[in-house]
C-alpha cells in the first residue's frame, strides 16, 4: 500500500496534472474504485495508488472499496451491476478478467460486461516457501512434495486467480500433490504464509518481494519465461527442470469500466492513466514491486485482455478443469 509520503507526492504535482489534464468528461460525483480483492496485494497497491492522482485529475474524491470473495468474481458482479457513468470502476486482474471465463461453468458475467480502459501494472508469480520447509531450490521443494503426497498445503489469493492456476499447472507439470487452500486475497494468504500454517504459494512478485526481502519467505522460482531483475539470483521455473520448459506465467491488473459507459468517459480515463504511468513515483514503485507498466490505448488494453483470455482457455481447456462459482 502507498505510503503517506507517497500519496501526497502524487498529489503535489500540480503543473504535470494541470498539463496532462483530460480533456472532455469530468465525474460530477465522488468516483470509487472497486477492488475485487483484499487490501495487501497488487490489485489493492495499483488502485491505492491510481486513487489520489485521479482525484487530482478529475476534481472528485476518489475512494477505493475492497470487494474480495469468490476469486474476484463478487467485486467484478458488483462493478458490472453499478451504473455505466464513470463513477465506479474497476481494478480488474487476470482472474476474474481472463482465467474465469473457462474456469467456470456459471461466471454470472460474460467478457462483454466490462469496457478495458487501461492497465496498470504486470509481473510474474514468485514460488515462495516457509522457511520451515526444507528445500533450497524448486526440484529440492518437488522431490519433498514426492515424498508426502497429499501432505503439503500452497496457498492462494483466491479460487480462480493466477497464483492458484500457477499452482495448479505446476503440481501438474512436475506430478506433485498438495492441498490447496484460497483465502480472500494475496495478503491474507501471505500473512498466513509467513506464520507457517502454510508451506508455499505462487505469490504476485509485486505484492510478495517485500516479504522475500525481509527473508520472511525464500523465493525458489520465478513463473515468467526470463528471470526478474529485482531477483536476478531467482531462476526462471523453466530453467530448473525439463518438466516446466514450457512455464511462463504472467499476472496482471487494469482498470476496467462497466458496458455502456460512454466513448468520452473511457477517454478521459485513459489519458489521466497515461499521465499517471509517466510520473517518477509511479515508475519508481513498479521497479520496486518487480513489475513493469501495463500502458496502451482502451484499444491496446482490449486487444491484450482478449489475448489472455484465449490463452487461459487453452490451458484450462487441456487440463480439464471446471469449476462452479460458489
Amino acid at each position: 500500500m502507498p505510503t503517506r509520503r507517497a500519496a501526497l507526492a502524487l498529489l503535489a504535482l500540480p503543473a504535470l496534472a494541470r498539463a496532462a489534464r483530460a480533456e472532455g468528461w469530468r465525474p460530477t460525483q465522488p468516483v470509487r474504485i472497486i477492488c475485487p480483492a483484499a487490501p495487501g496485494g497488487t490489485a489493492d497497491i495499483s488502485a491505492r495508488l491510481l486513487a489520489p492522482w485521479l482525484q487530482a485529475q478529475l476534481g472528485q474524491n476518489c475512494v477505493v472499496e475492497n470487494r474480495s470473495g469468490a476469486g474476484g468474481v463478487i467485486g467484478t458482479q458488483e462493478a458490472v451491476r453499478s451504473t455505466p457513468d464513470g463513477h465506479t470502476l474497476l481494478l480488474g486482474n487476470i482472474g476474474p478478467q481472463a482465467i474465469g471465463f473457462s474456469l467456470y461453468r456459471n461466471l454470472p458475467y460474460s467478457r462483454d460486461s466490462l469496457i478495458p480502459v487501461g492497465g496498470t501494472v504486470r509481473g510474474p508469480n514468485v514460488l515462495v516457501v516457509h522457511p520451515s520447509v526444507p528445500a533450497n531450490t524448486l526440484p529440492e521443494l518437488v522431490a519433498h512434495l514426492k515424498k508426502n503426497p497429499g501432505k503439503l498445503s500452497f496457498g492462494s489469493p483466491g479460487v480462480g486467480q493466477s497464483p492458484h492456476l500457477t499452482g495448479v499447472w505446476f503440481n501438474q507439470a512436475t506430478g506433485t500433490e498438495a492441498i490447496h487452500v484460497p483465502f480472500r486475497g494475496a495478503g491474507p494468504a501471505a500473512i498466513e504464509l509467513v506464520a507457517g500454517n502454510i508451506q508455499y504459494m505462487w505469490d504476485n512478485l509485486t505484492s510478495g518481494i517485500q516479504q522475500i526481502k525481509a527473508g520472511r519467505v525464500r523465493a525458489l522460482a520465478v513463473s515468467s519465461a526470463d528471470r526478474n531483475p529485482q531477483l536476478p539470483e531467482v531462476p526462471a521455473a523453466r530453467e530448473t527442470m525439463p518438466e516446466l520448459a514450457q512455464f511462463d506465467v504472467n499476472t496482471w491488473f487494469g482498470i476496467f469500466a462497466p458496458a455502456g459507459t460512454p466513448r468520452p468517459v473511457v477517454l478521459a480515463l485513459s489519458q489521466a492513466m497515461a499521465a499517471w504511468q509517466e510520473t517518477p513515483e509511479v515508475q519508481a514503485r513498479w521497479r520496486e514491486m518487480g513489475g513493469v507498466a501495463l500502458r496502451g490505448s482502451p484499444e491496446e488494453f482490449t486487444a491484450f485482455v482478449n489475448g489472455e483470455i484465449e490463452k487461459w482457455s487453452s490451458v484450462i481447456r487441456r487440463e480439464g478443469l471446471q469449476l462452479e462459482v460458489g
